[in-house]
């Protein structure tokens, strides 16, 4: 392990010691407070207790105590006649523990692990006592791997492992919050990087093709836990990137920030035949003509998600389309396609002749790709049924449904059982 988090290990062991002995000094005075306060014996606070809850006795024995457990002092944190909260507490677990240790969140961190900002420390720690440092509830990763399922999954799938991840997640994340850098890491990309990975060095030169990639965001083209591909690059990887061609869209290595192209004009270069199908298309996603084009969306290096995807669907369009994704979510039911974040089910993603980028313009078509809507309904659909509030429009299934949802069922655009149909059917009306 690099020196660095040598150093880092050692002032953390070495707070820890002090937050001990800390806590351990603080004993006397607590007991005496609880002693007072419930008016018990003395020495009653804890070994009174263990009269009863006998297999606590062996909790105890175990190699990390809480240090109120270690002292005796079980009133500490419970009431020992009645109270407000579960397993006799004097309060919220979170105010309890953080009557000694404070908030674990600094005044301006940049990212807090959730389960602390929610005040569910014992989803980590046991309050009493663990085989396990710290009264972790479990040791190593596999306390962090509990909860974070996707990054397990990945580094079963992983044929490349970034060494530190099998070694402890907290060389990299700081388990409560960090102040620096999203993540919970404890520093922010490229410099915690670069604490192991010396840009210096001929092998790390070699494998980035002679570029400086030192001030460079590593997480852009590298997966931080572990790859399918050689070099732990993300599951998408660009052509160029693959093949080692750096110079077929970068300037040489002495201004790689120079692109031999502007924007989308770069991207043409191999996808023209792409490029030729959206001029041909009589609707044009906008990012696609806007300076920055392709990059709106797409990675230039490498990509967890298909297509080089910036971000899975839901969260790439809904960057800019927050509306219909807000929408979506307040819907009575959910347009299954939405819900998934599969977009590009109904929508072409660069042009189409059709409004709202539909394949076709017959939205019964798009619609018939899921829905059987010539059997489910005997309703007039169609060229032949005119819309009755506007005789210009045929009915279709826009006429009824709203498909990114609406208050109502089947994302109705009213109540199916009277306003909705009264909208067309004015004679049936009160």
């Amino acid at each position: 392990m690099c020196s660095s988090r040598n150093g880092r290990a050692t002032l953390s062991s070495a707070l820890l010691l002090a937050g001990f002995l800390v806590a351990l000094l603080a004993i006397g005075p607590v007991r005496a407070q609880n002693e007072a306060k419930f008016r018990l014996k003395p020495g009653a606070a804890g070994k009174l207790c263990l009269d009863c809850h006998v297999d606590f006795q062996d909790v105890v024995k175990q190699a990390s105590v809480h240090t109120p457990v270690k002292g005796g002092q079980c009133a500490s944190c419970h009431s020992p006649h009645a109270a407000d909260h579960g397993k006799l507490l004097s309060a919220t677990p979170d105010a309890i523990c953080a009557t000694c240790h404070g908030t674990m969140v600094p005044d301006g961190a940049v990212s807090a692990h959730q389960s602390v900002v929610e005040g569910r420390c014992v989803s980590c720690h046991d309050p009493h006592a663990s085989p396990n440092k710290d009264v972790l509830i479990r040791a190593g990763n596999d306390l962090c791997l509990e909860c974070h399922a996707d990054v397990k999954s990945s580094l079963a799938a992983a044929t490349h492992r970034h060494a530190p991840v099998d070694r402890n997640c907290l060389g990299c994340h700081d388990p409560h919050a960090s102040k620096s850098a999203t993540s919970l890491l404890v520093k922010a990309s490229p410099a915690l990087c670069l604490d192991c990975h010396k840009p210096d060095q001929a092998a790390f030169t070699k494998a980035h093709v002679g570029y400086p990639v030192a001030k460079s965001d590593c997480s852009s083209c590298h997966d931080p836990h572990g790859s399918k591909n050689e070099g732990i690059l993300w599951a998408t990887v660009h052509e160029p990137v693959k093949n080692r061609m750096c110079n077929q869209c970068h300037a040489d290595s002495a201004s790689p920030a120079n692109l031999k192209r502007p924007g989308g004009d770069l991207c043409r270069g191999c996808h023209n035949d792409l490029a030729l199908e959206i001029a041909a298309k009589s609707r044009v996603h906008s990012p696609v003509v806007d300076k920055t084009a392709c990059a709106n969306c797409h990675e230039p290096h490498a990509s967890k998600t298909a297509g080089l995807l910036s971000a899975p669907q839901k969260q790439l369009c809904g960057s800019c389309h927050q509306d219909t994704i807000a929408r979506q979510d307040r819907s009575l039911a959910k347009h299954a396609p939405v819900d998934a974040g599969e977009c590009s089910a109904c929508h072409l993603p660069h042009a189409a002749d059709a409004t709202f980028l539909f394949a076709t313009a017959d939205d019964k078509q798009v619609c018939g790709s899921c829905h059987d809507w010539a059997g489910h309904s005997a309703h007039p659909i169609g060229e032949a049924a005119v819309d009755q509030r506007n005789p210009n429009l045929r009915v279709d299934c826009g006429s009824c449904h709203r498909n990114h949802g609406t208050p109502y069922k089947v994302f109705a655009h009213g109540d199916v059982k009277g306003e909705l149909c009264m909208a067309c059917h004015t004679q049936f009306t009160r």
